[in-house]
């Protein structure tokens, strides 16, 4: 079976670090959300994909490529101009052959399981179109799907009120017929969809395992427990270099060429990225993870936070519950407050305006190639553009001094 997965979502709502790259390609765990697509895709025995991209697309296709190296061949579609998901499909077609099924995916989702080999067994259960199907507490942002007694979908509404919110949303991955095509050409997607509902038939897959598509840039660091809760035995390359003594605790997980001066304690479960750089007395706290060529400086203290890949956070600087982007730099001695004194949860200024995160601890979120001067403290739910610099807190000698 074919794989139709739609990654040319931009996903403003994860602003400041989806202006320099897609949705898709944001890292949980040491791994994008489009490379775990692919990897459980591929064990799904998925092998042919056509993947349609769009917003900084060159970042998708020059890390895959022709997937020989996730052991699939994969062609590529543009959609240009940002639409919606039903044109996304659309632009597809002529890849596909009439009278054969295809699966649909959603790139940027993510889930704890294998759900394409769900989806894919409960279709060669029933030969019948299937739409997965999950639980989630924000039911409110997606779609809602009705049940029948045989369990398959009876009705779909896009924007539930109140009253119409349901038990079930869409998980984002089905088994389509060709038809789709056809019927999306005058249709939205949710309308098609509920066409498929009427004739031939919608089967449900109840995915009950953990599932998150990211809405706003917090729901990363959701998404790293999600994966990381999973992990039960440490992993660690032959290629580490310890020069001292190291503290270890739980599930690590270490890529090749990473050297940890002495003194450093790391408890997992975290993740720690190929050609990595662990300064004396570093403390990792659980639900860490740190890109590949990093720079941690003496003493840092890193809790539950995401660090792309090339980010420096210089000595005694403390980051937690926070995302950092590709290539910045945390100045010497700089503190991510991740709590409020004065009220209980924290509000993040966002492109679309003021945001309630509805959390009370939550960090900084760093775009990619910022630049934070020594010395700061950065208050909870900071937010910092791509490209922006944060001068020192303190300089000597000062300008004009």
């Amino acid at each position: 079976m074919i794989a139709l997965v739609l990654a040319a979502g931009r996903g403003t709502g994860l602003y400041p670090f989806t202006d320099t790259r897609p949705k898709a390609m944001l890292p949980v765990a040491g791994e994008k959300l489009l490379e775990s697509a692919l990897r459980k895709l591929r064990a799904a025995g998925v092998t042919d994909v056509v993947m349609v991209v769009g917003h900084c697309c060159e970042n998708i296709i020059d890390h895959f490529s022709s997937g020989a190296v996730q052991g699939m061949t994969i062609q590529y579609v543009r959609q240009n101009e940002p639409t919606d998901i039903g044109d996304a499909v659309r632009r597809a077609r002529d890849h596909f052959q009439p009278g054969e099924g295809f699966l649909l995916v959603y790139a940027d989702v993510l889930t704890s399981g294998n759900i394409y080999r769900h989806v894919i067994q409960t279709f060669g259960s029933f030969n019948q179109p299937v739409a997965a199907i999950c639980h989630t507490p924000q039911a409110q942002n997606f779609g809602t799907v009705y049940l029948d007694a045989d369990m398959c979908i009876s009705r779909l509404v896009e924007k539930p009120s109140t009253r119409e919110m349901g038990n079930y949303v869409l998980a984002g991955v089905f088994v389509m017929p060709y038809e789709l095509f056809d019927l999306l050409e005058d249709r939205s997607m949710v309308d098609s969809l509920n066409e498929v509902i009427s004739s031939p038939g919608l089967r449900s897959a109840i995915w009950e395992e953990s599932w998150l598509d990211a809405q706003r840039p917090w729901d990363l660091l959701r998404g790293n427990r999600m994966v990381m809760s999973t992990w039960t035995e440490a992993r660690v390359s032959g290629t580490v270099q310890l020069r001292g003594a190291v503290q270890f605790r739980g599930p690590v997980w270490i890529e090749a060429d990473v050297v940890i001066e002495s003194g450093a304690s790391i408890f997992g479960p975290c993740f720690i990225g190929s050609g990595t750089f662990i300064g004396n007395g570093v403390l990792i706290r659980p639900n860490t993870s740190i890109g590949a060529g990093c720079t941690i400086g003496f003493g840092v203290e890193l809790k539950n936070c995401i660090l792309l890949d090339q980010v420096r956070v210089g000595r005694l600087s403390y980051v937690g519950d926070s995302v950092i982007g590709e290539g910045a730099y945390i100045g010497s001695g700089t503190v991510t407050v991740n709590h409020n004194l004065n009220r209980s949860d924290i509000v993040l200024m966002l492109k679309d305006g003021a945001v309630n995160s509805d959390m009370d601890k939550l960090g900084s979120f760093i775009g990619d190639g910022a630049n934070i001067g020594a010395s700061n403290t950065l208050a909870a739910g900071a937010v910092v553009a791509a490209g922006a610099v944060v001068p020192h807190h303190h300089t000597y000698p000062r300008e004009g001094g």
